[in-house]
């Protein structure tokens, strides 16, 4: 009914942010090897580098952290999160984490190795890390309707069934798990239906294959379901997350998105079995079963924050708050994945920067000129992150060249994201002149976190 995004919640307390010059962000940028992880969050203006563990928390859940129990065994706070969890999955084995990649290197670990692969609509870049780790491998089948990046179709998330039930076909004895990624992060954090859900849990049911379903945006997932989905019109936006959940053998979720806290994580599970020797893993590297890594106070406030995300005022403020920022940057002419998503919006750089091959990384170049001119933090979701070499060192490009804008929850206002469109109005000015880049050092995993960049004259 109106045009005004008007945040539901009133802010109580304040954080200063220092309004860089572009001269300064020039030397910045430069001493921080064109990365802008290696940036200080002091010399940032709009962090858009990830919305996990950048929440700012309610009242309610800082209430919550002053009567957390501190035990290290049985504490009060852990039976309170276990009641939660239990009552949104439906799973009966809890293992608190310290954040979801520990949950999945707990679970992906066990369930992993040498000879194994691992089935996703798109595999993030902490699950890859984890599985690949393991020796196993991490095979990406999203649906054919995410390579058009203008259709109308919102259900970009969804795994390609046809190329799953081959696989299921040909290789079930060597699959460690199905995982179904809701939002689907990678693949431009576009949602996923539960017809598309319930399809493959039938095929992992049949074939007998673990379906795992990552869940740290699935509040952001089932306002889609209940919004573009026919049959969950009137559906409760936590009875559709219910609904997804009893779809599947157990749950990974890093707390740090849609439990709207800054640290903390879980994996749920049905089978004892299995729980029993993930719990082993748990107390070896985390820590005992009823804290796993999290002190009271946080689990105080992931039980909290669970309740608090399904809010409808919440999430249409969210999902609307997102959508303003990618429509208007389209406007402007940036490229990005179409329609927007729910925690981010997702620039097409390639297409942004057409005089930029692959082995010189739009992305990456597209991020720097983001802080160049605003102090904008985003990061590049494109050939950095999962390219790869081949034999001879050649880079096999990712299949697209994005840079992601994920918007941290309850902490910026509608004046903030008018500020990033403008910024984009002036990258658009500027785009002939933008160089590519080179990697001058990197990791053997996960190489977007601390690789060093140069500009290519």
């Amino acid at each position: 009914m109106f045009k005004t995004i008007i945040e539901p919640f009133k802010i109580k307390s304040v954080e200063p942010i220092y309004m860089s010059s572009e001269e300064e962000r020039i030397a910045l940028i430069r001493k921080a090897h064109y990365n802008p992880f290696l940036l200080h969050s002091r010399d940032v203006i709009i962090d858009l580098l990830t919305d996990s563990g950048t929440s700012a928390m309610s009242s309610q859940q800082w209430a919550g952290i002053m009567v957390g129990d501190e035990s290290y065994a049985g504490a009060s706070s852990f039976e309170k999160l276990e009641k939660e969890i239990q009552d949104l999955t439906g799973y009966p084995y809890v293992l608190p984490t310290h954040q979801g990649r520990a949950a999945e290197r707990i679970l992906y670990s066990y369930l992993g190795g040498k000879g194994k692969i691992f089935i996703s609509n798109t595999h993030f870049d902490t699950t890859r890390a984890n599985i690949e780790f393991s020796g196993a491998e991490a095979i990406d089948i999203p649906t054919p309707k995410a390579k058009d990046h203008e259709s109308e179709y919102h259900f970009k998330g969804d795994m390609d069934l046809e190329k799953l039930e081959s696989h299921l076909k040909h290789d079930a004895q060597r699959i460690g798990a199905v995982i179904q990624t809701v939002t689907n992060n990678s693949g431009g954090g576009q949602p996923v239906s539960m017809e598309n859900t319930r399809q493959v849990s039938a095929l992992c049911k049949q074939y007998g294959v673990l379906f795992v379903i990552d869940c740290c945006r699935i509040a952001e997932n089932s306002y889609f379901i209940r919004h573009f989905e026919e049959g969950y019109e009137n559906h409760s936006y936590r009875d559709i997350a219910r609904e997804m959940f009893s779809l599947a053998d157990g749950g990974v979720m890093s707390a740090k998105k849609d439990a709207l806290v800054n640290i903390g994580g879980f994996l749920a599970l049905k089978d004892q079995k299995l729980a029993d020797a993930c719990t082993n893993l748990l107390i070896i590297t985390e820590g005992f079963v009823t804290y796993g890594g999290l002190a009271g106070r946080d689990m105080e406030a992931i039980a909290i924050g669970l309740r608090e995300v399904f809010d409808d005022d919440y999430l249409t403020y969210r999902i609307t708050s997102t959508r303003y920022l990618g429509e208007h940057i389209r406007k402007a002419g940036i490229p990005v994945i179409y329609p927007i998503g729910g925690h981010a919006v997702y620039v097409d750089a390639g297409l942004l920067y057409p005089h930029i091959p692959a082995n010189q990384y739009p992305g990456q170049a597209l991020v720097c000129e983001l802080y160049k001119k605003g102090g904008i933090r985003a990061v590049e979701i494109g050939s950095v992150m999962f390219g790869k070499y081949d034999d001879n060192h050649q880079l096999i490009p990712a299949p697209v060249e994005l840079v992601r804008l994920a918007i941290p929850r309850r902490v910026y206002t509608q004046s903030h994201i008018d500020y990033v469109i403008e910024v984009f109005e002036h990258i658009k000015d500027n785009l002939h002149n933008v160089k590519g880049m080179k990697i001058v050092k990197e990791p053997k995993f996960l190489r977007h976190f601390t690789a060093h960049f140069e500009e290519i004259a």
